[in-house]
Order: C-alpha cells, then structure tokens, then sequence
C-alpha cells in the first residue's frame, strides 16, 4: 500500500493504543485484529494503481476464510461491518472494468459458504452456552441481541450520549494525536484534488474518474474515514470504538517518499498515553478486587454465615472472575450501578439493608455492605446517611468521566481524589 515497512512497524509499536487495549481481551481489540487480517487478505488482490487487471483465481480456501472473518467480525461486535464495507468493496470490484451490483453479488456468493459455516458454529456455541438445564434449547442470535439493544435510544443513553463530531473532533486525536490531524490533512488535499478536478471536468465525469482513486494513499484514507463516518452515526461514541483503525492511519502515515514527521511529538504523546490509560485511569479496579476476594473469603464462624453485597459506583464494569466466586449459590452479590444519580445510589443502599437475605430462617445473617466509588464521588455516598465502618484507598486511580478539579489537586487531599475508595458501611442512621 505505499508504506514504508519500518516506519509503519516502528508507529504502531510504539502507539500506546497497541501497549494499553491490544493488550487486552476487549472486543473492540478483537474487531482490530479481524479488520487487520481482512486487509491482509484483501490487499494482495487488489490493484493498486489506476489500471485494472482481471485476478488470477485464488484458492477457494481463501474465499471461505475471507468469508468466516466477515461472519466472525460480525459475531464479535456488528459494528465490524463499517469497518469491513470498504475491504469488501475492493474485493469484490477488483478486476472489474465496470465495477458494479453484479460483480459485487457475484463475489458475495462466493464468500458465502465460509460465512455460513462461521455464523453456525458461533450461533451453536452461543446456544449452548446461554442455556440451561432448566430451561428450554432455543437459538441465540448474540448479533440480533447487540442491535436489538443498541438501537434503541434511551439504552444508549443510559451510557451516555455525544455529539455527532465527537469522533472526529475528540476521540481521534485522543488515540492517535498527531497522526490524526495528519490524516485530516491528507482528507483535506484529497478533497481539493477532487474539487479541483470537478471543477475541470465536470462532477458527474471526475466522480467517474479512476485517476481520483488511483493511489494507495486514496485508498487508505477511505478505509480510515469511512468506518469513523458510519460510527459517528450512532449518538454514543467511545474513542475505543475507533480502535481497529490504527493499521490503516500507521500505513497512511508512514509513506515511502517521506520521512515521519513530529517524531518527537509522537513519541511523548504515546508516553503520557501510556502512563494516563495505562496506569491511572480505572487504576484501582483490578487491585480494588484483590482485596475484596479476600474479604470475602476471610473465614467466618460457622455459626454467623455472612453475606456480602459489593457495590461499584462510577466505575467500569468490574471483572466478577477476580472475585474467584464458587458459583451461582455464593453468598456474594456483585451490583454494577455504572454512573447512576446520587438519588439512585441513596435509594438502592436502603434496598440492601433491608433485603430478605439477611433475615432468612434459621437466624439472621451478618451482613456487609462494601461500596466501591472513586474519591472525586465519594461525596454522593456521604450524603446517603449511612455511617462509615472502614475506608480503604487504593492509590491511583483515575477516572475520566468524572475528573478531579484542579483545585482538588492542588489541595493536600490530592491523593484521595486520585484513590478508588472501598468504603464499608454501617446500619442507616
């Protein structure tokens, strides 16, 4: 694709995206991957240049694995598909004098089988694992139950809603800084060759003209931007979503011709990446669920059974298999109130003080009720009027969504608005 190998490997290595999430099982990192190999497979088929040559047939092996990587991608977050959209579209124009529905349907069915054959698999496995004994074998769809729920307005907004520009004008430059605004101003100069180009010959006839899309660095900048157009589409927007488009802003920013430039710059941007992401934020999550794996499995006396209510305010959904719970019968309960209201947080308190499970037959229960909150929301506990037990601060911890002032920070109680709070508290006064 034009890149120059060495400066590509040496900027995706060193991004702080590639040392803090494609480190990490989450799913938008599998989605990079995925996208990653689609364009590993597509890319030695495609011509890149303004003149088309018809392929030689591949294996059909290939076309199958293109299949179950779509079908896989698919199965992983739906959301693949707009990163897939322009892969495709190459792979199936390639060739082609006059690229259109039927060159496109044609290879669509060719990539069928392997896409079938992945989304039976998955479906099967998804199946087996969401069922029980108890309950009937019915089919689950994981992809119909993402759209179903995220599609729907008020649960997108529970997680927060952004303006249409936020990945564009924010979450771009918050992962990638300057290789961003690079590819804006690549976008930019494409976009003023075209106009150029519309105003010479006309908009129907340059929208015709190959010359237009005749470069590799064309060709990168709409496997960039056009997956950030269809994710700005939808109102909540997290920069991880906009992960997997590291491999193609790394290639378009590392051309053969030229040297990278701000080398500098980049390099301390991903070193405050790495230590702000890496370290900081969310940085007492993990650590935090040491300590309650040991409360919980402290010993008890036989006679006073305990049970536990661990409750996560302001945080990310906490990882339960840290907890090494025995099972579904564990006298532990994890609630996950995400960034719920200060009323919510005081209303849900009072509900476990009172539930059935601390008075069940054979005598009451010993209950304990944990809450887990950053020091910048410890406030909203405060205000619930239940007195504090213990206080144990894990130190540091960061979050973003809702930061320390600055005053904060520069007052002695610094550290306790940078610590996760693990607070246990006592009856409602």
């Amino acid at each position: 694709m034009g890149a120059d190998r060495w400066n590509a490997l040496a900027l995706l290595s060193g991004s702080y995206v590639t040392l803090v999430f494609y480190t990490r099982t989450f799913s938008n990192t599998i989605e990079g991957l995925l996208f990653t190999w689609l364009l590993v497979l597509v890319s030695s088929h495609v011509t890149w240049g303004p003149t088309r040559k018809e392929p030689a047939p591949g294996p059909r092996w290939r076309s199958w694995l293109l299949g179950g990587i779509v079908a896989a991608g698919f199965f992983n977050r739906p959301t693949f598909l707009a990163f897939a959209v322009v892969p495709l579209y190459l792979w199936g124009t390639r060739g082609a004098t006059n690229p259109g529905l039927k060159s496109l349907t044609r290879e669509a069915l060719v990539l069928l089988p392997g896409a079938a054959l992945t989304a039976a698999v998955f479906v099967a496995t998804d199946s087996w694992y969401f069922s029980s004994p108890a309950t009937s074998r019915n089919l689950v769809l994981t992809p119909v139950n993402f759209l179903h729920y995220n599609l729907n307005p008020q649960n997108l907004a529970r997680h927060g809603t952004h303006a249409r520009l936020t990945h564009l004008a924010v979450n771009g430059f918050l992962l990638f800084g300057v290789l961003h605004a690079q590819a804006l101003q690549a976008a930019w100069q494409q976009l003023q060759v075209g106009l150029q180009a519309s105003a010479q010959m006309g908009l129907l006839r340059a929208l015709g003209a190959r010359s237009l899309l005749s470069s590799p660095r064309s060709y990168l900048l709409l496997l960039y931007f056009m997956p950030l157009a269809l994710l700005s589409a939808f109102s909540h927007q997290e920069a991880r979503f906009l992960i997997p488009l590291l491999v193609p802003l790394v290639l378009l920013c590392s051309p053969q011709t030229q040297p990278v430039p701000w080398k500098g710059t980049v390099v301390l941007f991903n070193a405050l990446g790495a230590l702000l992401f890496g370290c900081l934020h969310q940085g007492g999550l993990v650590p935090g669920l040491e300590y309650l794996e040991q409360v919980v499995h402290a010993p008890v006396l036989p006679s006073t059974p305990t049970h536990y209510t661990l409750l996560f305010t302001h945080t990310y959904m906490p990882p339960r298999h840290l907890l090494h719970l025995p099972g579904l019968g564990a006298p532990v309960e994890v609630v996950d109130m995400g960034g719920t209201e200060d009323w919510a947080l005081c209303q849900t308190l009072k509900s476990f003080t009172r539930q059935p499970a601390c008075q069940v037959a054979g005598g009451p229960w010993l209950c304990r009720l944990f809450v887990v909150t950053p020091g910048t929301t410890r406030r909203a506990v405060e205000k619930c009027s239940f007195p504090f037990k213990n206080e144990t601060l894990l130190f540091p911890h960061l979050t973003l969504e809702d930061p320390p002032a600055l005053s904060s920070l520069l007052s002695g109680a610094w550290r306790d608005h940078l610590s996760l709070h693990i607070v246990e508290l006592g009856e409602e006064t």
